[in-house]
């Protein structure tokens, strides 16, 4: 499998060089600065390429785009999308003409990735990213004071949520909105309370089935410029994955990734396999579903999660969490081989190690949350040494 590392651009304080040390070679990407719905041209990608590329010492290269994001409107089916999609279509044709063929997207409403805590403190001086429900809670019911929010949570998690309000300043509360607004590292929309509440009005009568009918419209306009471009679309899973402040999510679960993929069936629309974002739902059974979904997975984010029986959980380290990461792996090294044994020119199955610790001298230093240089290196080294034993042992390709 092609060990891959998430860059974050020029900005980054994980430098590309630290890529290279951490032993990866490919460089997960996107260009963050083109607001969602525009063109990504040629010279642009050709641009982040060549800062890649620019040392060939390193032997990097852009292989997978993290994310393509998805324009709101067309989550929302908001009026004529004609030139979103033509744009969006765009960027895919630039993009192959470029060479890259894999993206990533999500199409999570309003918020992607959702924490509490970007910074729990772990034994020994660590920090890591961490969801409390009765945070959560408390900042649904209390602070966006969402109508029927009560509802979506026990008596038990509303209680401790009241406690958390009642005895929080209002710079605790400032906190917890800009941590759940972390979550968008390429979003130009940050949403205060107000806002927020503006926005999940659009949302109004946006079922679940409504938000699967307007992924599957997507996906019928852009699958066959996949096709044509011999690209592969990787749609990532919600995370958590549950419902938040009254929005649906609909690839949470085996169902709903099974319905997203049957509503254009095409290798083309296929899944970014993200070991943590499902290992957080109490109900996934994550190797089960790697099986399940590993010929339609064009890329693999491995990462691990504790979850807590109130729906609170915690980035672990790798290669103990809840998830038995050796069957994941062991599936996904067996899907690569029957991929090179029936000549698919894109056989190789890029993954990166996701949510590393804050560890070592990366405590405190201005790195994304959850994307600090220590601790994915320490968790791509883990992942190495996993997937070398079981490919030495099952006569599988790395």
């Amino acid at each position: 499998m092609e060990q891959s590392w998430r860059w974050f651009g020029p900005n980054d304080v994980v430098k590309l060089h630290a890529i290279r040390q951490a032993g990866a070679s490919g460089v997960v990407t996107a260009l963050h600065d083109i607001p969602y719905g525009e063109v990504w041209s040629t010279a642009d990608v050709q641009a982040r390429q060549a800062l890649i590329s620019a040392d060939p010492s390193l032997g990097l290269r852009w292989n997978v785009v993290e994310s393509l994001p998805v324009h709101e409107r067309v989550k929302l089916g908001d009026g004529d999308l004609t030139t979103i999609f033509d744009n969006y279509r765009a960027s895919m044709r630039n993009l192959a003409a470029c060479g890259i063929k894999i993206i990533c997207y999500n199409f999570m409403p309003v918020v992607d990735w959702t924490r509490t805590q970007l910074y729990q403190p772990l034994p020994g001086g660590g920090r890591a990213l961490r969801f409390n429900i009765h945070e959560f809670a408390a900042f649904e019911c209390f602070m966006l004071k969402r109508n029927g929010a009560e509802a979506d949570y026990s008596n038990a998690v509303l209680t401790r949520a009241r406690d958390w309000f009642d005895r929080s300043s209002q710079a605790d509360r400032d906190r917890l909105i800009s941590t759940i607004m972390t979550g968008l590292p390429g979003a130009f929309d940050r949403y205060d309370i107000t806002g927020l509440q503006r926005m999940l009005d659009r949302y109004r009568g946006v079922t679940a089935d409504v938000l699967h009918d307007h992924l599957a419209r997507f996906l019928r306009e852009v699958v066959p410029t996949a096709e044509e471009c011999g690209m592969r679309l990787a749609i990532h899973p919600d995370d958590p994955p549950r419902p938040l402040m009254g929005l649906p999510r609909i690839v949470s679960t085996a169902q709903g990734i099974e319905r997203v993929l049957a509503a254009v069936d095409s290798p083309a629309n296929g899944l970014t396999f993200c070991t943590g974002s499902l290992g957080a739902g109490v109900a996934n059974d994550v190797p089960a579903m790697a099986q399940r979904f590993a010929r339609r997975t064009h890329f693999v984010h491995l990462r691990n999660v504790r979850k807590e029986a109130d729906g609170s959980f915690e980035e672990a380290e790798h290669l103990a969490g809840d998830t038995d990461m050796f069957t994941v792996v062991e599936t996904f090294l067996r899907e690569q081989a029957r991929r090179r044994e029936t000549g698919d020119a894109m056989w190789r199955l890029p993954f990166r190690p996701d949510h590393g610790h804050e560890l070592l001298d990366d405590v405190g230093k201005q790195s994304f949350p959850g994307y600090s240089a220590i601790g994915r290196l320490k968790g791509l080294a883990e992942l190495r040494g996993l997937m070398t034993g079981i490919a030495r042992a099952r006569d599988l390709p790395v």
